[in-house]
């Protein structure tokens, strides 16, 4: 049994239920992609700006920075501009974290409760049936596996996607941690 004969043989709430977990797989790519480049993006520059931190005595960061936009327009204590500074890029990075991880933790109860829906109308159907036998019964359940198969899917990449991008949120808080303690140590 091809695909367009499980589809052409499903009910509603199993086109909802994949309509959802596709709707789920898009939305993880997107937010993945988004993320990925743009924390990415302010890796390098953050790397840069630490590294030309090693090279030079300097005691203002880099001008390409984050660091350089709040200390150039705070006054006041360094280590409380510097930790305002690091606080507001991570959360920004973080965004998209939350949805990532509630699409990977429900995702599976998603493709789940197809199954179960699918199993119900596989037997709701083997009843009116006289005899019943495992060649029977076995493409039905089957076809309601499918559904399961496509949450669990899902949520692989999205839990995947969730860990890399907390890994290079990560990377980012470490790099602006590193500049800010120099440049506190030089002040």
């Amino acid at each position: 049994m091809s695909i367009s004969d499980y589809f052409a043989q499903s009910g509603f709430i199993t086109y909802l239920v994949i309509g959802t977990l596709s709707f789920y797989f898009i939305s993880t790519l997107s937010i993945f992609i988004y993320r990925y480049k743009s924390i990415s993006k302010r890796l390098k520059v953050e790397q840069n700006a630490l590294s030309s931190l090693y090279r030079s005595k300097e005691s203002n960061p880099d001008a390409s920075s984050i660091l350089y936009g709040y200390v150039s327009r705070n006054e006041g204590s360094l280590d409380k501009v510097f930790k305002a500074a690091i606080s507001d890029t991570i959360r920004v990075s973080t965004k998209g974290l939350t949805q990532l991880s509630i699409m990977a933790s429900t995702s599976p109860f998603i493709g789940l409760f197809g199954t179960v829906i699918g199993i119900l109308e596989a037997f709701g159907k083997l009843g009116n049936l006289k005899s019943a036998s495992l060649s029977i019964v076995a493409p039905a359940i089957s076809e309601a596996l499918i559904a399961t198969a496509v949450g669990i899917f899902v949520a692989i990449f999205a839990y995947s996607f969730n860990l890399l991008l907390k890994r290079k949120v990560y990377e980012l808080n470490s790099t602006l941690e590193s500049s800010a303690e120099i440049l506190a140590s030089r002040s």
